[in-house]
């Protein structure tokens, strides 16, 4: 099974927790080789990120600019480092400086390297270009599975 993520970034910790929970039970189905490909932004990507390498599974991390681990904020950079050091592949796009338009694209290469979409979402419109929904669009209509993930009593933190 070859998994791309995309979700919020802005989940408080009881929603962090259904969501990871959540997205273990889609990996275990998966079976055992999974391969996950994830941009390691805050929040969901990085609870996919961990869920596939505890499950034994590869992970592929899109590096959708120059810089971009400098934007995460502290907390996630960590999550990113670590997670990155951890990875199988790593592949950085050729932009300069993140943004709305690297993040399509990293959205994009990642649904290229997947034929499962796992989306943490509210099912809400995207807030900007390359955002959840849209990535959730493109999926469709290239025929990849996509598991919607956003569990009863799941909230975002606003930011």
């Amino acid at each position: 099974m070859r998994v791309a993520v995309t979700g919020h970034r802005d989940l408080d910790e009881e929603t962090s927790a259904l969501v990871d929970a959540r997205i273990r039970e889609i990996l275990a189905a998966g079976g055992r080789d999974i391969v996950g490909v994830s941009c390691l932004a805050a929040g969901a990507d990085q609870i996919f990120a961990r869920a596939v390498l505890a499950r034994g599974g590869r992970l592929e991390v899109i590096v959708p600019a120059a810089g971009y681990a400098a934007v995460l904020g502290a907390r996630a950079r960590r999550g990113f480092d670590e997670l990155t050091a951890r990875a199988s592949r790593v592949l950085p796009l050729t932009h300069a400086v993140p943004g709305p338009g690297p993040y399509l694209d990293a959205g994009l290469a990642m649904l290229e390297r997947a034929d499962h979409l796992i989306a943490v979402w509210d099912g809400a419109p995207a807030r900007g270009r390359g955002g959840t929904a849209e990535i959730v669009a493109r999926a469709r209509r290239l025929g990849r599975i996509v598991h919607v993930v956003w569990p009863h009593g799941a909230r975002r933190t606003g930011g």
